[in-house]
């Protein structure tokens, strides 16, 4: 069986949840300037919201409501960070390596109390959101729950770029990124408006550790890989910017299958590294530049 059509589904797949997990990334780093490492963990939260809800805590809810609550719940979780953490260092005028260092506390804090509450073993959410049938297409085999995923990472990122384009909030964001100090004083309340970049920026998190839940399964160290790949992903498209940061996902995400085919699987990370460095020494602003 050819091999090359399974490897672009592979591909896209892995590209649509680099996606979603750099769309938030982006959205945060775009308004805030400074790397959120807990961004990563939060989405891993949102994965165990819902493990707590139909495994833990075995409540008679439906699925779909459930992955509604653990992605609310993240979304609130990454806006309790900016208003106990980062807002109140912003207004001490902390630079963004405190603020990385205080992020990546909070990173520590949160995966810890995970795997204290859930153990550290591997777990898994129900069976697929829509059963667990299976498509062939084109030769390559795809699941529902990898079709929902990239559904997703399309319907975000254009759902975000009619947000950035045509809202108020879109408006306002952009005058922060420009800058914060003018936004300020022509009226635009910054903490209100950075406090729900958070909030949807984690809330994009959370969806992201949801659906990998349902595709692969979770642990309290799978933030941390989300993490690393979304950072990757965001060098690589561009820094702050959405569509960069989803241009960048794809490409980590072919460049890891296709580098992966004649060795083994093992090396994935290791080309995400290598992709990482060419873009550093050759294009260090991205393919898109803000």
């Amino acid at each position: 069986m050819d091999i090359v059509p399974q490897l672009i589904a592979n591909s896209i797949i892995a590209g649509a949840t680099y996606a979603l997990i750099t769309l938030g990334f982006n959205l945060i780093y775009g308004t805030t300037k400074f790397f959120n490492l807990a961004h990563g963990v939060v989405a891993a939260a949102g994965a165990y919201a819902v493990f707590a809800l139909t495994k833990v805590f075995s409540i008679p809810i439906n699925i779909i409501f459930a992955c509604a609550i653990g992605i609310v719940f993240a979304g609130f979780l990454g806006w309790a960070l900016d208003r106990m953490i980062f807002m109140p260092l912003r207004k001490r005028k902390a630079s963004n390596m405190v603020l990385m260092v205080a992020s990546l506390g909070a990173f520590t804090a949160i995966q810890a109390s995970i795997a204290l509450f859930f153990t550290s073993q591997f777990q898994t959410l129900e069976t697929d959101i829509m059963g667990s049938r299976a498509y062939e297409i084109f030769g390559a085999v795809i699941t529902q729950t990898q079709v929902i995923i990239i559904v997703c990472g399309l319907v975000v990122i254009t759902l975000l770029g009619l947000i950035a384009k045509y809202t108020l909030f879109g408006k306002a964001v952009s005058a922060i990124r420009d800058d914060e100090e003018v936004a300020r004083i022509v009226g635009i309340n910054t903490d209100r408006i950075i406090g729900k970049v958070f909030f949807i920026g984690s809330a994009i998190a959370g969806l992201t550790g949801i659906l990998i839940g349902f595709d692969t399964g979770i642990e309290p160290t799978m933030g941390m890989n989300l993490l690393l790949k979304g950072t990757i992903a965001a060098i690589i498209g561009g820094v702050g910017s959405l569509y960069g940061g989803f241009l960048g996902a794809f490409v980590l995400g072919f460049a890891e299958n296709f580098g992966i085919w004649k060795i083994s699987g093992e090396w994935k990370d290791a080309i995400a590294f290598v992709v990482l460095i060419v873009f550093l020494l050759l294009r260090p602003q991205g393919i898109v530049k803000k």
